[in-house]
Parts: structure tokens; sequence; C-alpha cells
């Protein structure tokens, strides 16, 4: 394809007609591309503007959250999986000039993944196959050129280039599925193990290293500080998913429990609890159905995630669904008392 027509086509895509449309031709063009000026120099200041202007935007939109939380919402925000799924679902992928075969597997495999995963899926901490960094950097190089061509006006660039990074994570989103450093410190002191993330800068780059019992776990690299930490508590939980089995069932732990015992408005209190607690929200599901329409029969299963394991349990015969819901709350609100993760 023609430069003339990826100009055209990102102008559509981004909503801006560039004044300087070399700006975006460079922010288009990838190192490998001969005799081209590339995004590099974009690329440099797109990562600081947008980490910037996501900064703004939390600032304002969240008055009494602290900076901690506010660096967490930041990183997921400008990650380099967050942004490389906004490259493939926007299109973009389609028009980065480069002149290397491998970068056309790496682009295509990954977006056939982002093409197979929920629509719904807001925070995404790594999936089946790993983000091209090409791809995030075009994100980057992009609002960059932009950035340039409104003459370094921060507040038009975020009306410009917020529809590229929708849908924003929000905090309620963070709460639902657990950022990997919140994560790594919940499993390890679950564990009975020292975590500690130790950072440094060289040069431009942020270094950060994931110490567990003075062990050295995981270390990576980033331009940010935030995103580096993020990275490489990812790839610790990796390496310790062997060590803390993710996945643990409790069918049998409420044993002595009878089986008439009911928490009143237990969903409603079970889903209190997660909230406090930081957990995604329960998920339920009916086991049995039988029975005809007058003399129905159910039971329902209710499962919800910890940073350390996926806990499920199955209620009591009931009538209804809701009651068959309940049922199953009571008895994972009991379960969880017993086992002290409340």
């Amino acid at each position: 394809m023609k430069m003339e027509a990826s100009i055209c086509a990102v102008e559509k895509i981004i909503g801006y007609t560039f004044h300087n449309k070399n700006l975006l031709e460079q922010a288009l063009t990838h190192t490998s591309y001969p005799e081209a000026i590339s995004y590099e120099r974009l690329e440099f200041v797109g990562d600081a503007v947008l980490g910037l202007a996501f900064s703004n935007h939390l600032f304002l939109a969240y008055t009494s959250v602290d900076p901690g939380q506010l660096s967490l919402l930041r990183a997921a925000n400008v990650s380099t999986e967050k942004l490389a799924r906004a490259a493939v679902r926007n299109g973009l992928h389609h028009y980065v000039r480069h002149n290397t075969l491998s970068i056309v597997d790496m682009i295509n495999e990954f977006a056939e993944a982002v093409d197979s995963e929920d629509d719904c899926v807001v925070v995404k901490y790594g999936g089946s196959v790993k983000a091209p960094k090409i791809l995030a950097d075009i994100i980057e190089s992009i609002a960059a050129a932009v950035y340039v061509d409104v003459d370094f006006d921060l507040k038009r660039l975020w009306v410009i280039i917020r529809g590229l990074l929708e849908p924003i994570v929000t905090l309620q989103d963070l709460d639902q599925k657990p950022q990997p450093v919140t994560m790594l410190y919940e499993i390890c002191q679950k564990n009975g193990k020292k975590v500690e993330i130790e950072q440094h800068r060289n040069g431009a780059k942020s270094t950060a290293s994931v110490f567990v019992d003075g062990e050295l776990v995981a270390s990576t690299s980033s331009d940010q500080k935030d995103i580096a930490r993020l990275e490489a508590a990812k790839a610790a939980l990796d390496k310790l998913e062997s060590l803390f089995p993710a996945t643990s069932m409790m069918p049998d732990c409420c044993g002595d429990i009878d089986d008439t015992f009911v928490i009143e408005a237990a969903k409603q209190k079970l889903y209190a609890v997660c909230g406090k607690k930081k957990w995604p929200k329960p998920v339920y599901s009916i086991e049995k159905d039988e029975g005809t329409p007058q003399d129905k029969i159910f039971v329902c299963a209710v499962q919800i995630t910890t940073p350390s394991a996926i806990l499920k349990m199955s209620g009591d015969e009931k009538s209804r669904v809701k009651d068959a819901e309940n049922s199953a709350a009571s008895l994972m609100i009991r379960a969880l008392q017993q086992h002290k993760y409340v």
C-alpha cells in the first residue's frame, strides 16, 4: 500500500487531518525501512506525552485516590499489552511500514489472538501471544505526531487520541482483575514468602528486579518505571506458578455444616466481601436442573478467584435458582470464615 493511502486511512481512523503529513509518515515507519525517517524520535516523545495525558486524566477523574493507585491505573493504560491491543482493534497494524518478514509474522499472530478475545476484556496483563512492542510504539508515535502537529497542545491531543485508547482502564476494572504487583505481594504473603521489588535507572531505561526470600526471580526493563515494575511482577508470577498452585477446590470444606445452613442475603454479602478484598465478582452456575416445571430442583455453585486460589462451592437443592444461588453463597461465606480468608 502506498504511503499516501496509508496516511489517509490512518487519519480517518483517528479522526484528525494532519497539517504536516510527514509527521504521520514518520510515525508509521519502522527502523527497518530503508532510506526513510523512522518513528524513533516520535516514539520517544509519545511515550512521555501519553503518560502525562493519562496522569492529567486520572488526576481529574479520581479526586480522592492516592498516588499509588493512580500509578497502577496509569501503568495499566499505557502498558505494551494495552497499547498493542489498541493498535490491532483500531486496524493500525495494517499500515506499519517496515522491511522485516519476522515482524509480519509477529503482528499477524498477535492480531489473530486479539481478534479471538472477548470484546468485554478491558484489563489484559498478558495473553496467549506476546504483544509485539512495535504495535505499542506505533500508538505512541502517532500520539506524538498529533501532539507536534497541534503545536504541543496536550488538551487537544487528548481529545483527538482518546478514542484510540478506549476502553480506558478504570479503578473498578483493576478491582475486578487484580494487578500483577498486588497479586505478587498477596500470594507471597499467603505462602510465607518475603517479596521485594528493587528498581534502578540506567540511562533512559528503568529496570525492576523481583526478589523472593532474597533470591532473584525476575528482572525487566522499560522506558517507564511503572511499566518495568508491572512487567517484572508478571514475569515473577509466571515463575512462581509452579510453586504456588493457582487453583484449589473446596468441595468438602464445609462437611460439618448443617445442610440447612443459610445466611440471609448471602449473595449480596459475598459480593461485598469480594469487593472489600478487591477480588473479582463471584460467578454463579447451575449444576443441577431437574424435575417438571411444577416441581423443579436446582443446585447452584459459586466460584470466586482470590490471588492464590480459585474457590468453588456448591449449594443445596432448592426449588428456585435464586434460593440455590443464595445457598451456595452462604456455604462459601462460611468456608471463607473457616479457612481464614476473611
